[in-house]
C-alpha cells in the first residue's frame, strides 16, 4: 500500500489563497478584534484542514481573548479552540479520514473560515448531531463525564447538585448525571435558566441567591446531597459543602465567579467528604489523553443513540464575533455560546 502523501478538496478552497478570520494584535479589549484576511493554511503531516462551520465560545475562550487566563496566547491572536465542520484537505500520513467528513476537532484559531487540526483531535459526528451542537460538545461533556463517573464515582440513586446548571458545563452535568442515574438538583440565577435545566433533565431547580439558600435546598433534598458539581466556586461554596451527606464528594470544576474562595478544612473532616479538582485540559491533553478520547467517543455514541440532545446556546453570526465573546464572558446565556462561521 502506498503511503498517503496528502489529499486536497475540489472546489472553493483550492481556488482560494486567503481566508477570513477574527484576529487581534493586542489583548487590551474585545474591541481589539477585527476581521482579517490570512493565508489559507496548508495541512502538514498528521494534520487536516477543516472548513469551519461553527466554533464554541466559552467563558475560558473569552478570558484567553482578553489575556486574563493563566496562559497568555501569542500575538496576533485568533480565538477559538473547539470547532465543528467538514474535512477540506488531508495532510501526509493521515489515514481513516476523508475529505467531506463531518467532524469536531480541537484547533488553534477556530474563529476562521478554515483551520488546521491534528488528526488525533478528530471525532466523527453521529448523523443526528448538528454542527452547532458539536461545536460546543467536547470540553463540556467530557468534563461532566470524567468528573461524575471517574472522579466522584456517582452511583444510581445518589443526589447530584449542579451549581451554574444553565451554563454549558452545568447543562452537560445535568444531562450526564441524569443518564448515570442520579437525582439532579439544578442551581441557577433566573426562572428562565432553571426552566432550561428542568427541560434537560433536572428533577428540581432552586435559585442561587445565598440568603435562605440552604433552606430552599432542604425543601427538595431534606437529607442533603451526595455530590456537588461546581463550575462557579462562588458564595455557595461553603453552604453547598455543608449540605453534603457523610462521604460526599465536592467537584471543583472552575472559578466562573472570578475570585478563588476559601474553605475551612474542618468541613471535609467533619463530613468525611472529598474535595476533588477536575481540570479538563490536564486530563485530556497532558495525563490521560487516550481515556479522554474514549470518553468523547462514548458520549458521541450516546448522542447517536438518542439518549440525550445536547442543547445549543445563543448563536452569533461570524461578523458578531466580538458580541459572542462579550456574551460568553457575561454568563448571561444558557448553554454553550456558538459562533456560526459557515452554514450549519
Amino acid at each position: 500500500m502506498r503511503p498517503n502523501t496528502g489529499r486536497l478538496a475540489d472546489g472553493q478552497s483550492r481556488k482560494r489563497r486567503t481566508v477570513k478570520a477574527i484576529q487581534a494584535s493586542d489583548l487590551a479589549s474585545i474591541e481589539s478584534y477585527r476581521v482579517a484576511e490570512l493565508p489559507l493554511p496548508e495541512p502538514g503531516p498528521g494534520q487536516v484542514r477543516l472548513k469551519v462551520a461553527a466554533c464554541g465560545v466559552g467563558y475560558v475562550d473569552a478570558l484567553v481573548a482578553l489575556g486574563r487566563y493563566q496562559v497568555k496566547p501569542p500575538l496576533p491572536h485568533v480565538p477559538g479552540g473547539e470547532v465543528a465542520g467538514w474535512i477540506d484537505a488531508v495532510g501526509a500520513g493521515v489515514d481513516g479520514f476523508s475529505v467531506g467528513t463531518r467532524v469536531l476537532a480541537q484547533v488553534q484559531g477556530g474563529f476562521a473560515e478554515y483551520a488546521l487540526a491534528p488528526v488525533a483531535s478528530l471525532h466523527r459526528l453521529p448523523d443526528r448531531m448538528s454542527l452547532a451542537q458539536a461545536a460546543g460538545f467536547r470540553i463540556n461533556y467530557v468534563t461532566a463525564l470524567h468528573a461524575l463517573r471517574d472522579r466522584a464515582h456517582i452511583r444510581p440513586g445518589e443526589t447530584l447538585l449542579v451549581i451554574g446548571a444553565a451554563g454549558g458545563t452545568g447543562l452537560a452535568a445535568v444531562q450526564v448525571g441524569k443518564w448515570l442515574g442520579a437525582q439532579v438538583i439544578a442551581v441557577a440565577s433566573t426562572e428562565a435558566k432553571r426552566g432550561v435545566a428542568a427541560k434537560h433533565g433536572a428533577d428540581a431547580a432552586i435559585d442561587r441567591e445565598p440568603d435562605g439558600w440552604r433552606e430552599r435546598l432542604k425543601d427538595v433534598a431534606p437529607s442533603g446531597v451526595d455530590v456537588v458539581f461546581d463550575p462557579v466556586s462562588g458564595p455557595l461554596l461553603q453552604p453547598a459543602f455543608r449540605s453534603l451527606r457523610w462521604g460526599g464528594r465536592y467537584l471543583v470544576i472552575g472559578f466562573a465567579a472570578g475570585a478563588i474562595p476559601a474553605l475551612p478544612l474542618n468541613l471535609p473532616l467533619l463530613k468525611g467528604a472529598a474535595l476533588i479538582g477536575v481540570d479538563y485540559r490536564q486530563f485530556a491533553a497532558v495525563y490521560q489523553a487516550d481515556e479522554a478520547r474514549q470518553e468523547l467517543d462514548e458520549l458521541l455514541g450516546w448522542v447517536g443513540a438518542g439518549r440525550f440532545e445536547p442543547p445549543v446556546g445563543r448563536v452569533f453570526p461570524f461578523e458578531q464575533a466580538r458580541d459572542a465573546l462579550a456574551f460568553a464572558l457575561s454568563g448571561e446565556g444558557a448553554g454553550k455560546t456558538v459562533l456560526s462561521v459557515a452554514a450549519v
